[in-house]
This record gives structure tokens, sequence and C-alpha cells, in this order.
């Protein structure tokens, strides 16, 4: 059984973060399954920090953008989602390919969702673990 109460497709989530810092870093969005949601960001000129390494605030980025989109997803209809709180722990560093993460719900409520979001590299090595908090706001 699926969590999504929304409908929602690769080509829709993608069309929805165009012109965005998702869309500028290069997330893309790969599978939506019944109770996760996968996308990556590349490790390049645009995600790196000076040292040749994926920056950790890109892993963040990739983190929320995943949970932010995964809440809004399993939100009712006319409800949206907005981040309260998100930590990350940096496992390890990674200087090129992809960086994939996975969101998958902790708690799903009527007022708040958590959702974790693991992140690998491409031997699927762990490299960041993430936790977000999104507070749900019912329609105006």
């Amino acid at each position: 059984m699926t969590l999504w109460k929304k409908p929602m497709s690769l080509d829709s989530i993608h069309a929805s973060n165009a012109h965005t810092a998702a869309a500028h870093l290069g997330i893309e969005f790969t599978e939506i399954g019944d109770d996760f949601l996968r996308g990556r960001v590349p490790v390049d000129h645009r995600t790196k920090q000076p040292f040749g390494i994926l920056h950790g605030g890109v892993s963040v980025v990739l983190a929320e953008t995943l949970g932010s989109v995964a809440a809004f997803y399993a939100c009712p209809e006319g409800h949206r989602g907005v981040g309260l709180d998100i930590n990350a722990n940096h496992i390890r560093s990674v200087t090129e390919g992809w960086v994939t993460g996975t969101a998958r719900a902790v708690h799903i409520g009527r007022t708040t969702q958590v959702w974790q979001i693991d992140l690998v590299n491409e031997a699927g090595e762990t490299t960041c673990v993430s936790r977000i908090t999104m507070a749900i706001l019912a329609p105006r």
C-alpha cells in the first residue's frame, strides 16, 4: 500500500523543481516507490567544495529536497509541508560520480512528518545520514 496521497510522477516532480536550487545543482529524481522517494546529485564543479569533495551543504540540499517533495505528496490534497528542522551526519567524502538519496517516512502525522534520508555513493557506501521534520500546513 502506498503512502502517497496525491498523484505523482517523476515528470511532474522534475517539472515542479525546474528553475530551483535543486535544478541548478543537477539534482535528479530517479525512483518513486510505495514508501520512498529516490534522487541523486552529481559530484561536479557545481557541487564540490575547494578541497575537491562534495560540499556538505549540497548533501543537505539533496536531503531536504527529497524530504520536502516526499512530504508534499504524503499530505492530503491542498496541504503542504515546510521544513522545521534538518540535521545531517557526514560519514564519507565523495570526489566523483553521483550521490543517491532515499527518503523514507519515520512519522506521518496530522501536523508533522519526519523523514529519514540516507545518502550513498556509487559503491553503495553511506556518505550522509539526514533527518528532516516538516510542519504540515492546511489550506488557507
